[in-house]
């Protein structure tokens, strides 16, 4: 017996006091920091890792246009001759301009076109840019820059050392096999939640072929090379936080990401009070929640519904009338909600043209309406979108891309409206899928089916039911 455990004889033994393990603390989650450490490990494996490729997936607002130009910028400081592919020259000429705020004396290649307006005018006066259709005029400058469709036709003796590749999921990996050949190494940086690259012919005859040239580069890149380093963005400075965790668990269930920024550090207002409509119940809605549902009667419909497309330019209209301010952590002072910061998405060309025409009724002009292809890559405060569902008799693979569900729904860093009919949940659950089963695809995850109905569910919590 030692002397912990002995007692006098004929003395009850007291029990032990119980003991309450300390509670696990857990550090607040810093997004800074995170984005921090997220950046140095690409930048690191970037400039210093041996393998050919590194893959980043940046979900939507995460910084990824500014991580490609401090990317840029290092690789340039160090010395390394670098090329970088964008799919489109508004997305080059952006690049070139940030990269010459950046940094005003690097002299950098804009490759263009032999078009007659092959590039944005604001180039012209950047003393630090030279811009040429010819390659061999930007021999020797720290960095150019084209589009991916310019760089298949440039011959080099001698490749690049560096690569960086913007919107690699947009790009297919035809384009991809086009340019390989002329750089050592390459950063793919892109969006794996956006919208599957676009091809003017169908690609059923390649479907499960090892190289399907209408598959994402970065889908086939891995697929040939699955120990290349992938990193992820783990912060959108777009999304508010009522928004990041929907947009996350319905489109990036594998990469999920948070807001960098809290519940309250972000507020929709309106001078004016509502009249009690619809339009303005919903506005009401998205202020208190970011999200609103403005739901019509269900009905089969045209593909440009008149009625959705009134519903839609009513509540532009309403917000403007209603003079909205908005506050977020860019400033203390509020500022004034306009029509260039104000959006609406559409499914089809169509649709935008007759919600262009109501609003242009309502007597209101500045506000981005377009597709959910030409709303990639681009941020408003609030957004207005028509449901590519509403009212319609079937879900076609179109519709149900989950690609155009996701851009329609991550433009904003306020609130986001949508407009639809009744009638899309029970439409989905008895939609039966039509589209052949390819041996040797890579099924898509989450499917359409499953980020609609993650979608729906939650709207249905900021429902307004109108009835115009």
């Amino acid at each position: 017996m030692t002397a912990e455990t002995a007692t006098t004889p004929g003395t009850p033994t007291a029990p032990a006091p119980a003991t309450t393990p300390a509670p696990a603390t857990t550090a607040p989650f810093d997004p800074g920091a995170e984005a921090a450490r997220a950046t140095a490990a690409i930048l690191h494996d970037t400039l210093h890792g041996t393998e050919r490729g590194v893959v980043v997936d940046s979900p939507p607002g995460a910084g990824k246009s500014t991580l490609v130009v401090r990317a840029a910028l290092e690789l340039a400081e160090a010395g390394r001759p670098l090329m970088v592919v964008a799919q489109t020259n508004a997305q080059v000429d952006d690049l070139v301009l940030r990269l010459a705020e950046k940094n005003p004396d690097l002299p950098v290649g804009r490759l263009h076109s032999s078009d007659a307006d092959p590039y944005d005018k604001a180039l012209d006066a950047l003393a630090n840019v030279r811009k040429s259709a010819k390659a061999g005029d930007l021999a020797g400058l720290a960095v150019v820059l084209s589009t991916a469709a310019k760089w298949a036709h440039v011959k080099v003796d001698e490749p690049w050392g560096h690569a960086i590749v913007d919107e690699a999921y947009q790009m297919r990996s035809d384009s991809l096999l086009a340019v390989a050949g002329l750089f050592e190494r390459a950063l793919f940086v892109g969006d794996p939640g956006q919208l599957d690259p676009f091809a003017t012919v169908g690609s059923e005859q390649w479907a499960g072929l090892a190289y399907d040239p209408s598959s994402s580069a970065v889908t086939t890149l891995l697929a040939h090379n699955p120990t290349l380093p992938q990193h992820r963005l783990p912060v959108s400075w777009r999304l508010p936080a009522s928004a990041a965790r929907l947009v996350s668990d319905a489109f990036y269930p594998y990469t999920p990401f948070r807001s960098g920024t809290d519940h309250g550090d972000r507020t929709l207002a309106f001078a004016a009070p509502s009249d009690g409509s619809g339009p303005d119940q919903v506005l009401d809605e998205a202020a208190a929640s970011g999200w609103g549902l403005l739901e019509l009667p269900a009905r089969h419909t045209p593909r440009a519904d008149p009625e959705a497309v009134r519903a839609v330019a009513a509540v532009v209209r309403r917000l403007l009338d209603r003079e909205g301010t908005t506050t977020s952590e860019r400033g203390p002072s509020p500022a004034p909600l306009t029509a260039a910061r104000i959006a609406v998405g559409t499914a089809h060309r169509d649709q935008a043209a007759a919600v262009r025409a109501a609003l242009a009724d309502l007597d209101v002009s500045d506000v981005t309406v377009d597709t959910a292809n030409r709303l990639q890559g681009r941020e408003y405060d609030v957004t207005v979108v028509l449901h590519p569902l509403s009212g319609r008799p079937d879900a076609t693979a179109f519709h149900l891309e989950t690609g155009r569900l996701c851009v329609l729904t991550s433009r904003h860093r306020h609130a986001c409206i949508v407009v639809c009919r009744e009638g899309v949940d029970a439409l989905l659950d008895d939609y039966p899928s039509t589209e052949p089963v390819q041996l040797g695809t890579l099924v898509k995850f989450p499917d359409g089916w499953e980020a609609n109905h993650a979608v729906l569910a939650h709207l249905a919590e900021h429902r307004v039911t109108w009835r115009p």
